[in-house]
């Protein structure tokens, strides 16, 4: 059964006739074009198709598009600020060579994007020392925790956690100015 739907993606909207069987990651990638977000193992395990919705990481291969009508979509392709700005998970990956074969990077930056600010906002993970603390420290350890749902196969996972810890405590230093 086909609907007619909406999506509203990186800021724009895109009217769109789907089945209603569809998930949001081919959506993207056969509707949209958007190929950043990859379709590694199609099950949620991976991470290589997380993108943000409403601000929060999610698994677009696990996601029925129909049912992301009224949300705001970010890919990869939206992170950027403007077109000569990365976003600064972006630049840190670059400056920490934190990718090899690059497959699995849209979705670790989607999911590093999401994981900062669960952590902002006061979210724990299974890892946190203090379940009611205000502030989380991200450390390395919290960092592996948090991103533990996102795979990559070339094992880059030495160079993603410092570029993400370089990022959280920039964010963290600039709050306190």
């Amino acid at each position: 059964m086909d609907l007619e739907i909406t999506l509203r993606v990186n800021g724009a909207e895109y009217p769109l006739v789907i089945d209603t069987r569809m998930t949001l990651l081919d959506a993207l990638r056969e509707r949209l074009n958007l190929t950043g977000p990859k379709k590694g193992c199609d099950h949620g395990q991976c991470g290589a198709c997380t993108v943000l919705l409403d601000g929060r990481r999610v698994n677009s291969c696990l996601t029925l598009a129909v049912a992301q009508q009224d949300g705001q979509i970010v890919t990869i392709e939206g992170l950027a600020v403007g077109a000569d700005h990365l976003h600064p998970l972006q630049q840190s990956f670059i400056d920490h060579d934190a990718f090899q074969c690059g497959y699995c990077t849209p979705g670790q930056l989607c999911s590093a994007v999401g994981m900062l600010r669960e952590a902002e906002i006061g979210w724990p993970s299974v890892v946190s020392a203090d379940l009611t603390a205000e502030h989380i420290t991200l450390d390395d350890e919290e960092i592996r925790e948090r991103m533990s749902g996102n795979l990559c196969r070339c094992a880059a996972y030495a160079n993603i956690v410092p570029a993400i810890r370089y990022v959280a405590q920039q964010s963290e230093q600039e709050a306190h100015r």
